[in-house]
């Protein structure tokens, strides 16, 4: 099966990427930062966290898929202070559960230093 590329919203300024790739019944979702519908990044963590979760939703329905189809999930953060908050937006916006599986890691910096969180992500698409 050939693999299928989703690309980045045209008024995204993305780097050089796909959103996602889809190869047979795996989607794998590139990491996605909190930039809003416009392309700007507001300030507060909840913020972005809220506008990542649209953008994984849109991706995910782009290919014919939704957050129950999500087997893993790599979260990372620039703040070990965002931890618990994000364990509580991510428990509502991932669940009920069973959750994917998952990885949290807090960096050092991600490419823009507004940016407090990005996720990326493995969905299955088998039906």
């Amino acid at each position: 099966m050939p693999i299928h590329h989703f690309a980045p919203p045209p008024h995204i300024k993305a780097p050089p990427l796909s959103f996602a790739t889809r190869v047979d019944d795996l989607l794998f979702v590139s990491g996605i930062p909190g930039f809003d519908a416009s392309g700007a990044l507001p300030d507060g963590f909840e913020a972005q966290f809220a506008n990542v979760v649209v953008n994984i939703k849109r991706v995910l329905s782009e290919a014919g898929a939704g957050m129950h189809d999500l087997v893993k999930v790599n979260v990372l953060l620039t703040r070990a202070s965002n931890v618990a908050a994000m364990n509580a937006l991510y428990a509502g916006a991932f669940g009920p559960p069973p959750y994917p599986a998952r990885t949290t890691c807090v960096v050092q910096a991600l490419p823009d230093p507004k940016m407090l969180i990005e996720i990326e992500a493995i969905a299955s698409l088998a039906k």
